[in-house]
Order: C-alpha cells, then structure tokens, then sequence
C-alpha cells in the first residue's frame, strides 16, 4: 500500500472515530440517566435550545463557539471535545498499528466502547447492562472469526472474566460485610476477557489495581481521600484494558500466563 493511501486511511479513522466520539458524548450523558440515545436531539443543557447540525460538528463546532452555546452563551464542558479527540486518536492508532482487518476493527470498537463505559463509571459509578452485555457478545463473536482472541479463549475468558470479581465480592462481603467491587465490574471483566483471552486476563487486572492503587494513593496525599474512599473500579480496567489492546502483538505475549 503507497505511504499516502495508508496516511489518508488514518486520517479518515481519525475522522470517523471523532464522529462516533461525539456519539458516545450523548451515550454517556444518557444512558445513565435511562435516556433515549435516539430521540430527542441533541440540546443545550442549560437553555435546552436544540443544536443545529452545524454546532453540532466533532471537535470544530466546539472551537468555532468556543466553548460556548449559540443560543445562551452557556459554558459547554471541555469534556465533549476531548471525548472525541479520543476516540478519534483510538480509531487512528489502530489503523497505523494494525492496518485494515478484523482485529482492528475489534480493538478499536472495544476501546470506544471502554471509553464511554470509563467515564459512565467515573462519574455514576455504575456499569450500564445495556452496554456490557452487548460488549461480551461483540467478543464472543469476534473471537469465532479470528478476532484478537480465538473463540474456545474466549468463552474461557468470560466465563473466567465473570468468576473472579464474583469470588471477590462474595469474600469481600463476607469479611466486611459490605460490597468491594460492583456487579457491573463482574459483567464488564467478563466482555474484557472475552476480547483479550486468558493471555490477557491478569495483565489487564494488575494494570486496573495498579491505576487505582496509584489514584487512591494521590487523592490520599490531596487529601481528598481515605483508605476508604470508594473508586470507580471500572474506569481503572477500562484504561488497563485500551493500553493491553494498543500494546505491540510482540509485547502482548508478555503477558501470557
């Protein structure tokens, strides 16, 4: 493939990828909120003026307004925009990573969608079913046509996936007497092992516990936190997971077990 076709297909997942980041903008707004992500469009949260198709555009309409609502001259959170430079830096780094194929396409998907999932969670606390149940389906279905995993590893890792954060909270719940970790992490471990595998399984884990024992350790220090202080688990596995995807095929066996 010429190097200007290759570079012209990573623009476009960029592009692509910032479409689908302002989507997920409005998945993460509603879905927790039990809100159709269909109907109605979208609107300005502060006056509920409707945006236009023209404010509505990934990453320029935002820089064109700066910040800001046509209508209101609302504040509109930096979160959007970096949402969908997100996602379209994901789409375009699997292109350049992997090329065109069906692993791309896994990977890319399944960071999308661990992207929403990690803010969701950051900011609810909660890992939506109507998202996770789908993810472990998407893996499975991957898997049976040669996606990052193969398909017996699959199942494997689901059902792996969905037993260790179960046999944690129910040690944790009969230790403490409360909940450790949230069912939502058992179904979401689940859909993750079910695209990365049993290879990928205690990397991914490990990755999460470090992240959230370093967060938890600097919001201590902040003082903003305790040894108690409740985190998104969640967000933690999905930014462990994205980094296992990206990793190298080479650097990935790394991690075999």
């Amino acid at each position: 493939m010429p190097e200007w076709t290759h570079l012209v297909l990573i623009l476009y997942a960029f592009v692509l990828g910032a479409v689908v980041g302002s989507f997920l903008n409005v998945v993460i707004y509603r879905v927790p909120r039990r809100m159709s992500i269909v109907t109605p469009r979208s609107a300005c949260p502060a006056c509920s003026t409707p945006i236009a198709w023209y404010d509505n555009l990934p990453l320029i309409s935002w820089l064109v307004l700066r910040g800001r609502c046509r209508a209101c001259a609302a504040p509109i959170s930096f979160r959007y925009p970096m949402v969908e430079a997100a996602a379209g830096a994901l789409g375009a780094l699997g292109v350049l990573l992997f090329g065109i194929d069906l692993v791309t396409v896994e990977v890319v998907v399944f960071a999308w969608l661990s992207l929403a999932l990690a803010l969701i969670d950051l900011e609810h606390q909660i890992l939506p079913d109507v998202m996770t149940y789908p993810a472990i389906v998407f893996g499975l279905v991957c898997s049976w046509f040669g996606g990052v995993t193969f398909f017996l590893d699959s199942i494997a890792g689901a059902l792996i996936g969905a037993a260790l954060p179960t046999a944690v909270i129910l040690h944790y719940r009969w230790l403490r007497g409360i909940d450790g970790m949230g069912w939502g992490d058992v179904k979401y471990l689940a859909a993750i092992v079910s695209v990365v595998g049993l290879h990928g399984c205690l990397m991914v884990l490990v990755a999460a516990a470090v992240l959230g024992a370093l967060v938890g350790a600097v919001l201590i220090v902040m003082g903003r936190g305790s040894g108690k202080t409740a985190l998104p688990f969640g967000t933690f596995l999905a930014a462990a997971v994205i980094l296992w995807l990206y990793l190298p095929p080479e650097w990935r066996s790394l991690s075999a077990f």
